[in-house]
């Protein structure tokens, strides 16, 4: 995975998918990038619009292809699916995507990948189940971008709030990539500090930080209001996930995971920080929760396990 030579394949290019592949063009990050597209015109415009950054930015073959490409490629990145539309929700995504992404997952492995997916389609955390499933793969080889994006969100937030750099925001999304994330305050800190004694120096009730964790929850819908999709953040976060392996950067980073008895649960995708490496999930970081934070993450799981045994009965 660290060699010299270096493989993606992007699976969808939208504007996430889109917005990936420039920003891989950016940081140098692979020596060849494949789109595959459904539609193949929009996928041959891009490469040719992508590769005219090239000689500005770093050089990196870019091209339209087939799942052909898949064979000796180091890391399959999906962003194919239906986006999320205005007043619509992440799971209502879920029968809509669950058809494409078994599909995708099926043509990939039979053109013989033996890499690391990267799922970035809504509802993710099922999506991410569903590669694993349809894949064979093993858990740490099948990483979704999970609340990566979400503890993002929540780091400028806070940073805003505080009056500080959001490098120096330590604190995690956990559970579903969706309506029932909830963050792990009683873990985060402020430059070190822990948030709750932050807080208590300062005067600032615990009321005001929920305040913070719901509109944090409910960011994404504000922005495909206005605009109607993200898919810069996002697409940062894949974008950052490909590097850690890439680069073996043994990076942590809150992902979505596949559960083994962490936070005494399983069979199930949830957001929790990892290490991310060049095999993949390195290693998955269970972090303290209090009581508040535990019912949270109950909620979560329950209800990502119920939206996927509905799921998979109805398709």
């Amino acid at each position: 995975m660290t060699g010299e030579h270096q493989k993606i394949v992007l699976v969808g290019d939208g504007a996430v998918g889109s917005a990936y592949a420039y920003a891989l063009i950016n940081h140098g990050l692979s020596a060849e990038l494949a789109i595959i597209n459904h539609t193949r015109e929009k996928a041959i415009g891009d490469a040719l619009d992508l590769e005219d950054a090239t000689p500005f930015l770093n050089p990196m073959n870019v091209y339209e292809s087939n799942y052909s490409a898949c064979r000796d490629a180091d890391i399959v990145v999906i962003c194919a699916g239906a986006a999320q539309k205005p007043g619509e929700t992440r799971l209502q995504l879920v029968t809509k995507n669950l058809k494409i992404v078994n599909d995708i997952t099926k043509k990939v492995v039979m053109n013989g990948f033996d890499g690391i997916f990267i799922v970035a389609v809504n509802p993710v955390d099922i999506m991410s189940y569903a590669v694993l499933k349809g894949s064979g793969f093993a858990p740490e080889r099948v990483i979704g971008t999970g609340t990566s994006l979400d503890t993002a969100r929540l780091k400028v937030a806070l940073a805003k709030k505080f009056g500080v750099n959001p490098l120096n925001v330590n604190v995690n999304i956990l559970g579903e990539h969706g309506d029932s994330e909830f963050a792990a305050y009683s873990s985060a800190d402020i430059g070190g500090e822990p948030l709750f004694k932050v807080i208590s120096r300062e005067g600032i009730k615990l009321d005001e930080l929920f305040e913070i964790e719901n509109s944090v929850r409910n960011k994404a819908y504000q922005i495909i209001n206005r605009k109607g999709a993200t898919f810069y953040g996002v697409a940062t976060a894949i974008m950052t996930i490909t590097k850690a392996i890439l680069r073996d950067e043994s990076k942590l980073i809150t992902v979505g995971c596949y559960l083994n008895g962490e936070y005494g649960y399983d069979d199930v995708y949830i957001g929790t920080p990892a290490i991310i490496g060049a095999g993949g999930v390195e290693e998955l970081i269970e972090i303290p929760l209090n009581v508040l934070e535990k019912s949270a993450m109950r909620q979560s799981v329950a209800t990502l396990k119920q939206t996927t045994a509905n799921a998979i009965t109805g398709y």
